[in-house]
């Protein structure tokens, strides 16, 4: 019971708001120094931090987080984002909802080569929310469209969220493994997870897509019909969808094509996104070195939170917790998908409380070894975990995407409205997760046509 109090303990803290990584860190070494006390923890299980710690930074796979920040940034500062905006308003602005679609569509290239969801949401809150305002939208649609097409970043690749769950999902199979005595084992990275997530993206972005269609047919309340006719240069609208097209081709066709691996390819996505900066002359040395200061603290951000995360997982372990969760799920009635069900739905509450790389690096390693030990797919979990996640950008009251969006909103749109504009798209996701669960070759067919 220690592990759990533990685990409880870490929980309530993070609601108070203090750092991720020293509350990770420093709780689960007071709280191994106090059981060490009682004989109930072995200090020299923290000979083993050295190694962990020179293991997260000599890891090759999360050598791509800075690159594709740097990335997103270069992208957010070349102002790429307006003109894509602005091209696919003018190209759907004639039909009914097209300003909503276009928003969609635009948060879906961005997500796709970018991966950030905060650029992503406050980019599109700045230059998208006016204008679908003065167009008479409900506040609740304009501010939900937004959000959950600004948090599409958290499943289209390459996603920030799928690399770092490729990595915790990858030691989880490892250990699942372990457990069941296989030693010829198989692995899965982050290629394949986003090989995996193609599909359900496109999914949500089809949803979403037919969800402005049916207010706009049906809801004139929320969406009015737009009897504005709007010209189109199709030159314009080509140049502008060839910055984010062209760096989806270089970042994933190089990883599904097998041309090369995320880390490689990230490196290709850094260039490729300085190289288009260059050509629409937004590139200067002062823009430089505030993307390249930008994209360090975030680095520096997140690589200290993975070592506050293998602070707590070892002290965790060295209390049995991994023990305690496999008794407490095994003992569970019902089949595997029961128990699925059940770490799924505490997953979408915990996002309720915590950000996803809290539940990420708390959660995660502690369920999913036992969840794969059982037969579940790696690739399969980590997709169903990934778009469960991007629920707790959206879910109240702690939801990051909200308070991105509400940074750059007039004052005088109440946040009540904006929680429930998000409710559809929740309810979106969850249709969405149950629909993969249902047919799990959605998840998985790609990755092993890809891959094999």
């Amino acid at each position: 019971m220690l592990a759990l109090i533990l685990f409880l303990l870490v929980i309530f803290i993070l609601m108070f708001g203090y750092p991720v990584a020293f509350t990770l860190s420093g709780v689960s070494i007071i709280f191994a120094l106090i059981c060490s006390l009682t004989g109930n923890f072995d200090l020299s299980i923290l000979y083993a931090l050295p190694n962990r710690i020179f293991g997260i930074i000599t890891n090759e796979t999360l050598i791509a987080i800075p690159m594709f920040i740097f990335m997103g940034i270069m992208l957010e500062k070349s102002k790429i984002a307006e003109k894509l905006l602005e091209s696919m308003s003018a190209l759907f602005g004639n039909i009914k909802g097209g300003l909503g679609i276009s928003v969609i569509i635009v948060g879906a290239l961005l997500a796709a080569s970018t991966g950030i969801v905060g650029a992503t949401v406050v980019t599109m809150g700045l230059l998208s929310l006016p204008t679908m305002l003065k167009k008479k939208y409900d506040v609740k649609v304009a501010t939900g469209t937004i959000l959950a097409s600004g948090t599409l970043g958290q499943i289209i690749p390459p996603s920030i969220i799928l690399i770092l769950l490729g990595d915790v999902i990858s030691s989880s199979y490892q250990e699942a493994q372990n457990m069941l005595g296989i030693f010829s084992q198989e692995s899965v990275s982050v290629g394949d997870l986003f090989a995996g997530a193609i599909f359900p993206g496109l999914i949500l972005v089809g949803f979403y897509i037919m969800y402005i269609i049916y207010l706009s047919n049906f809801r004139l309340d929320l969406i009015p019909e737009n009897k504005e006719r709007k010209s189109f240069n199709f030159k314009e609208i080509i140049l502008s969808l060839f910055s984010p097209i062209f760096l989806i081709l270089v970042v994933l066709g190089s990883i599904i094509f097998g041309v090369a691996t995320p880390t490689e390819a990230s490196s290709f996505g850094a260039i490729g996104a300085t190289i288009l900066a260059m050509i629409n002359k937004k590139l200067n040395f002062c823009i430089l070195k505030d993307v390249l200061i930008q994209a360090s603290k975030i680095t520096s951000m997140i690589f200290v939170l993975l070592i506050g995360a293998t602070i707590f997982s070892l002290v965790f372990r060295g209390l049995e917790g991994d023990i305690f969760i496999n008794n407490a799920l095994s003992g569970l009635p019902g089949d595997v998908y029961t128990k699925l069900a059940l770490v799924m739905f505490a997953i979408f509450l915990l996002g309720f409380i915590l950000d996803f790389i809290e539940i990420t690096y708390v959660v995660i390693p502690v369920v999913a070894p036992i969840l794969l030990s059982m037969g579940i797919d790696p690739i399969w979990l980590g997709i169903l975990i990934a778009i469960n996640l991007q629920t707790s950008f959206l879910t109240p009251p702690f939801g990051f995407a909200i308070f991105y969006l509400k940074s750059v909103i007039p004052k005088n749109i109440d946040t009540v409205e904006i929680y429930k504009g998000v409710i559809p798209f929740i309810v979106i996701q969850i249709i969405t997760i149950t629909i993969i669960i249902i047919i799990p070759e959605i998840t998985t067919w790609l990755p092993n046509k890809i891959f094999g």
